[in-house]
């Protein structure tokens, strides 16, 4: 009969974490024992464990075959250093922000064992201490008082099962009614915090003691089933499956859920709309449901596309015929009969859409619109969702282009955006470039600020992969029939001559791209290989060697990885590991986590943040990593934004990124893994989109039979939206209503 070891007792000092998540509290540390020669390996899970503390320690010895002797912790108190040498660890470590190793050392040796308490109760004196001013000794005052509010938050949030890493975003949310806003209703922070999920949040209620039919539990499970089905694209679901959803997770009966439903839609949370005649399944109940912001922002751009299209120009009419033979004399062209329509009709119409594919000619139309509009003095903006989209368009018309988001004018201070009904934009011409990734919110946002006497033109790829965020705009309003739509499907000699252009073409017409291996000057290539970790090491040669060598390019800022998805071998995270290593030789400046950040990075932005100005898919490189301010500095295009170590979930490494994240980007080289490991997200829409990312080079890595698998898929996931219902119902009926008058 095996019999348990008896618990020992362990006190010391920490010297140094080797590894800790965040998530999970799991800690590797190196600590300082009385009496021990070396340095004792400690395993389990610690509470944001910080060099320097003294931990008490409850817990056994154990052998580990690769790592040698190691104390197992099963409880544990901690307690501030009262060593001077421990204080400069402690302090050292970047718990407070304002002092680094450097700033630590002078100040212990200033105060000795009573810095702490200085610290804590006379920061003022820190002044005589060589580089501390006020504006650092409020920024250590500051910073002292959170993080021991994020502390006590850490300890509650242990006790109930959640990982420390996530209570500086909870404290971020709630400030100091962090513990009080989780002790009313947990369930919020499944909606709230990005990274804690309904199954996260249902176990504090449970340690709380909030039963599986509470009020507060059903009605936040719906919200949040709501909330991450809009994350999948959805503007609203439908009721019976909605219930069906809700009720398998909350594991209560659908009258329950039904209660709740009823209950969301009263507090004004949620909408229920009867959707009519419009849905055409027979049998299905033909109702609704919103989160609120998606019905009044869905609703919305449908009223406000009415007024655009409703309203009189602000400027005269142009003759067409005599316009458009003034541009092709004045450009030295010869329009096709497609883009003489799209011409004709963005001098004719209030709102036009202008698809096609690659080499079919947008840019010569938007060239052609704009110098017309010019020569009538007529006021015109360019836009486009993403900054290197806006970027794109303003090199390729010579005029300026602003991302979507700058041209709102979003203010920090009084929030939101500056640019709406109230104050709208100064334009009689708008041009949105890259229309198939504007979402519901964004379109409706934009759309609010748009002069009702304008002009709205977009222009867009509506075969490429839909908007990141909930709708399926751009689709909904070419299929609602309610603005002229031009569709350009002639591809232009210039254009014939690539094969990125000519296989995007024929990906989206179903068959399989054409690839000259054989030729130097080609631009499209297929390597084939099964092997997963060969593939990998096919992939790191072409970005660090091969493509380098031979087409004179970049290896990091002009050669992007794309994937289909994150997680596995091939996904991005995988191969920014490997990628990392091979093209950034510099020290691990920052660990968080299992991510390790370098000066030099390449990174991506993953969620719009409208105070800093960068937004969802902006790419930039690491310039600084300051551990003792606990900042890092990030180069976007030039511009220098500062991120607090706190901020970092909001960027990720972007040597590979998902071909989710490039949309509405171009790169002059792209190379992408294509294998049957990818089989659920392998879709003909998404090989589309990766292909028409490359400008000079594609290089696909991987099997025909993936690639085929792909290509064939042209069953895109359904996204429940109700626009282009909404479109036809309100201005499709005056169209028609005025075409018999």
């Amino acid at each position: 009969m095996n019999q348990k070891p008896d618990t020992i007792l362990l006190t010391g000092r920490i010297d140094k974490i080797t590894y800790t998540s965040e998530e999970t509290g799991y800690t590797v540390a190196k600590v300082i024992v009385p009496g021990k020669k070396e340095p004792v390996t400690v395993v389990g899970n610690l509470i944001s464990p910080v060099p320097g503390e003294t931990l008490t320690m409850k817990g056994e010895w154990a052998r580990h075959p690769k790592f040698g002797e190691q104390f197992k912790v099963s409880e544990f108190t901690s307690a501030a250093p009262e060593s001077p040498a421990g204080i400069e660890k402690y302090l050292g470590s970047g718990i407070v922000k304002g002092i680094g190793p450097v700033m630590a050392e002078r100040i212990v040796k200033k105060f000795g064992i009573k810095t702490l308490h200085i610290i804590e109760n006379d920061t003022g004196r820190l002044s005589s201490v060589e580089g501390i001013g006020e504006k650092r000794i409020s920024m250590i005052k500051k910073a002292w008082d959170e993080q021991k509010e994020i502390r006590n938050l850490m300890l509650f949030l242990h006790a109930y099962g959640l990982g420390a890493g996530y209570a500086v975003k909870i404290f971020r949310k709630y400030g100091n009614r962090a513990t009080a806003v989780m002790k009313e209703n947990p369930y919020r922070l499944a909606v709230d915090i990005s990274g804690i999920g309904f199954i996260t949040a249902d176990g504090i209620g449970a340690k709380l003691g909030f039963s599986k039919e509470s009020k507060e539990r059903i009605e936040s499970g719906i919200v949040y089933v709501l909330f991450t089905l809009s994350e999948e694209g959805h503007v609203y679901y439908p009721l019976p499956a909605l219930v069906e959803n809700c009720a398998a997770m909350l594991d209560v009966e659908t009258d329950d859920v039904k209660k709740g439903i009823e209950a969301a839609a009263a507090s004004g949370q949620i909408v229920i709309e009867d959707l009519g005649e419009d849905i055409q399944r027979p049998g299905e109940e033909r109702k609704g449901v919103f989160l609120a912001k998606y019905h009044y922002c869905e609703s919305g751009i449908s009223k406000l596309m009415e007024n655009i299209v409703g309203s009189a120009k602000s400027f005269r009419d142009v003759a067409p015929d005599k316009a458009i033979e003034w541009i092709q004399r004045r450009l030295s062209i010869t329009l096709a009969g497609k883009q003489v329509s799209a011409v004709r009709s963005a001098l004719d119409e209030k709102a036009l859409v202008i698809t096609g594919g690659p080499g079919t000619g947008k840019t010569t139309i938007i060239n052609a619109i704009i110098n017309i509009f010019k020569k009538l003095g007529i006021k015109i903006l360019l836009a486009a969702p993403t900054g290197r989209a806006a970027k794109r368009m303003t090199e390729a018309t010579g005029y300026g282009a602003k991302t979507i988001h700058r041209m709102l004018e979003y203010n920090p201070e009084k929030g939101g955006f500056q640019r709406n009904e109230k104050n709208p934009l100064e334009c009689d011409l708008l041009i949105i470039d890259e229309a198939s990734m504007i979402d519901t919110l964004l379109m409706f946002s934009m759309l609010k600020a748009v002069p009702p006497d304008a002009v709205l033109i977009l222009v867009g790829d509506v075969n490429q992969l839909p908007s990141v965020g909930a709708g399926n705009v751009l689709s909904d309003v070419i299929e609602s029939g309610i603005l002229p739509v031009v569709v350009l499907t002639e591809i232009f000699r210039q254009a014939k001559e690539s094969l990125i252009v000519i296989n995007a073409h024929r990906i989206n017409g179903g068959e399989m791209p054409l690839s000259k291996a054989d030729e130097k000057e080609g631009d499209f290539y297929f390597i084939e290989q099964e092997n997963p970790e060969r593939i990998i090491e096919i992939i790191r040669e072409l970005v660090t060697e091969r493509i380098p060598k031979r087409f004179g390019l970049d290896a990091i800022d002009e050669i992007q990885v794309l994937t289909p998805m994150h997680r596995g071998v091939l996904g991005s995270s995988a191969l920014n590991d490997v990628l990392q290593e091979a093209l950034n030789p510099a020290d691990v400046s920052l660990v968080r986590g299992e991510k390790k950040y370098k000066t030099g990075d390449k990174v991506m932005q993953v969620r719009n943040n409208y105070e800093k100005d960068v937004y969802n898919g902006d790419i930039g490189r690491i310039k600084s990593i300051d551990s003792g301010d606990q900042k890092m500095i990030v180069s976007f295009e030039g511009r220098h934004v500062e991120y607090d170590f706190n901020e970092l979930d909001d960027i990720i490494l972007s040597y590979a990124v998902s071909v989710h994240k490039s949309q509405g980007s171009e790169y002059p080289a792209i190379v992408m893994p294509v294998h049957t490991q990818h089989y659920m997200l392998l879709q003909r829409n998404l090989i589309y989109t990766a292909l028409t990312r490359g400008r000079k080079l594609v290089v696909m890595v991987g099997t025909k039979k993936a690639l085929a698998i792909g290509i064939n898929n042209n069953r895109t996931q359904k996204r429940y939206t109700y626009l282009k219902e909404r479109l036809k119902r309100g201005l499709g009926e005056k169209l028609e209503a005025r075409g018999k008058s």
